[in-house]
């Protein structure tokens, strides 16, 4: 018995030491804002936010919404790739990035299509093309289904909106998230190895996790109040009526990557089957994020399907 005890008091120690050294405090907003914003960066309170965006280029808008967990840099190949055909607007979206959370735990998709809205028209952008990835995808179309008028063309990379069936494995991080009590432990220990293991979940290529990209994911996600929006959020259940889709009357270009492991690329059909104006490409030896792994490739279409909209009379 004494034995047993010295081995149960062992491996607890180990545990608890194991813990202490992913023990990670909150980054404050001010030191992070060096480190990741851009020369473009401004902010702007909206909803008691500070959010966080840059517009860049000329010409027609292109706004573009990223997905969970990430940032506007996800955009940085496609704004490279765009900025001398379109002003490009990108965000951080509340919960995320540099804007952070927001003061009264408020993650519906009617506080995104808000807080967008807001900064359309503190910006006087009358119109735009509209194009979003995973939950940003879920905030285009449901934003284009609510200002119809003003969005002229949408492109959805992986997006959101359908729900998934009960036997689907949830991801890691979501469970995590949603679970009672280690939900409360992710506010302040977050092992980084398991939080590059998600990361490495969107991407097909695993080589494309390097370094320097698990390290902006990992440090924006300890962005004072970006752990506790991300509990907060997983713990919600997001509203995206998909008979919505119907109210999505302008062009539509759909772009997925074959290899998703977060949504299956058969949700790229069931949303063309309920869009009345659409296309859809698929990308091989792709994952979640067809704007990184395919970037110039799923640029280029994004590209060539706005301006063939753009050039008719």
């Amino acid at each position: 018995m004494k034995k047993i005890l010295w081995f149960l008091s062992g491996l607890l120690a180990i545990l608890l030491i194991g813990l202490a050294t992913q023990y990670h405090a909150d980054q404050p907003l001010e030191k992070l804002k060096k480190k990741y914003s851009y020369p473009e960066s401004k902010f702007t309170q909206i909803e008691g936010m500070p959010i966080h965006y840059k517009l860049v280029g000329k010409g027609p808008t292109l706004v573009l919404l990223h997905g969970t967990g990430s940032s506007m840099h996800t955009w940085e190949q496609w704004i490279e790739q765009l900025k001398n055909d379109f002003q490009i607007l990108a965000l951080d979206l509340p919960a995320f990035g540099l804007t952070g959370g927001h003061p009264q735990a408020d993650y519906s998709i009617e506080m995104y299509i808000r807080v967008l809205h807001d900064l359309s028209v503190q910006l006087k952008l009358d119109t735009f093309a509209l194009a979003g990835n995973s939950l940003g995808g879920l905030i285009a179309w449901r934003y284009a289904a609510t200002y119809p008028e003003q969005v002229k063309q949408v492109v959805l990379l992986n997006p959101a909106g359908f729900p998934r069936p009960k036997t689907t494995k949830t991801p890691m991080a979501f469970s995590l998230a949603r679970h009672p009590v280690f939900s409360k432990i992710l506010l302040k220990i977050t092992p980084k190895p398991l939080f590059v293991k998600s990361l490495k979940e969107v991407y097909f290529d695993d080589n494309k996790v390097t370094p320097e990209l698990a390290n902006r994911y990992f440090e924006l996600f300890m962005r004072e109040g970006n752990r506790k929006a991300y509990v907060d959020r997983a713990k919600m259940k997001l509203s995206s009526d998909t008979l919505l889709l119907s109210k999505v009357t302008m062009p539509t270009l759909i772009q997925w990557g074959q290899e998703d492991a977060w949504i299956p690329v058969s949700d790229a059909q069931r949303f063309a089957r309920l869009l009345p104006k659409d296309s859809v490409i698929v990308y091989p030896l792709t994952g979640h994020l067809p704007m990184e792994e395919k970037a110039v490739q799923s640029a280029n279409d994004a590209r060539n399907f706005i301006q063939s909209f753009l050039r008719k009379p």
